[in-house]
């Protein structure tokens, strides 16, 4: 019998926030069990000063913690899924994920202006290729630079003038408290989010059969299955997290939908494409996807990724 649960958590509030929401939700399933918080640093958080790049993204804000998991000095692990590579780290490793929050992209500005209002002499951060070239696709006059840092550290950078605008996850900035800095909400036609955005994913070990009966209850299943398809339809291009790939699965009328895109950096090519097909059927609509894209001309813009 299960008395107590390690959750390995990165230490940022966002990652706290979640780490502590996974905590209540199993609490409230077992009030017994001893659940206690491991504060666990990774690449990502102890390098500041290198931008991310496609080379380096792959775990650089994961593979501590899971390498705590399968070491056995933690029990479960919590991380944004959009964090994740879509390779498994391990065989060993299997999880659950939470009901999706908000899976938008928001604008935050310093002095409430919204994107509309930004040209080339106005600084916008943000560390997301994916972003950085959806944003250029909208205006290629935008002045984009890289930023580094949590939250609320970039938050605090705008403020203090380093940044006029700022391009970040909805979810994170709601589930902080920090909507009072939003201008703008991006809908999918502006931007497509990450494949995984707005999703926890708690991950565990396969042979743990006994933690499995209690986290199965915290799944998601429409979540589950709209992810997969985002996660599926980036692991067929050959993106990482920190690729220009953006993607966002959803289910509406008996239908599983999704919408995917893939850009060159400079913003200037893309290609986007939606698919639906009936929930009942078990096509990878994800992969479905990703393949036609290749076969419309994208393997182009992922051979150019890959030699950059």
């Amino acid at each position: 019998m299960i008395k107590s649960i390690k959750i390995g958590t990165r230490s940022s509030k966002l990652a706290l926030y979640q780490s502590n929401l996974v905590k209540e939700k199993l609490s409230n399933l077992s009030p017994s069990i001893k659940i206690s918080l491991v504060e666990i640093k990774t690449k990502g958080d102890k390098i500041q000063d290198r931008n991310l790049n496609r080379s380096i993204d792959k775990g650089f804000f994961v593979k501590e913690i899971q390498e705590h998991l399968l070491n056995d000095q933690i029990d479960i692990a919590v991380h944004s899924l959009k964090d994740l590579p879509v390779e498994n780290y391990s065989d060993d490793i299997t999880s659950v994920i939470l009901k999706r929050g908000n899976h938008s992209d928001v604008f935050l500005s310093r002095d409430k202006k919204k994107l509309v209002d930004f040209d080339h002499s106005l600084r916008i951060g943000t560390s997301s290729l994916r972003r950085k070239a959806q944003l250029l696709n909208i205006n290629s006059n935008l002045k984009i630079d890289d930023i580094r840092g949590n939250v609320d550290t970039r938050i605090s950078k705008m403020l203090k003038g380093e940044y006029d605008g700022l391009v970040m996850a909805a979810a994170g900035i709601e589930r902080l408290g920090l909507k009072e800095y939003i201008t703008d909400y991006f809908d999918t036609e502006q931007m497509l989010p990450a494949p995984g955005q707005g999703a926890i994913s708690v991950e565990f070990k396969k042979k743990n059969n006994e933690l499995f009966d209690m986290l199965k209850n915290l799944n998601d299943d429409e979540t589950s299955l709209c992810t997969y398809l985002e996660r599926s339809f980036m692991n067929e291009l050959g993106g990482g997290c920190n690729s220009p790939i953006g993607a966002y699965s959803f289910i509406s009328n008996k239908k599983k939908k999704i919408t995917g895109s893939i850009l060159s950096l400079d913003g200037r090519q893309l290609y986007k494409q939606s698919l639906e097909e009936d929930i009942n059927n078990d096509i990878n609509i994800g992969k479905l996807l990703a393949e036609y894209l290749i076969k419309s001309g994208a393997d182009k813009i992922i051979k150019n990724l890959t030699v950059e």
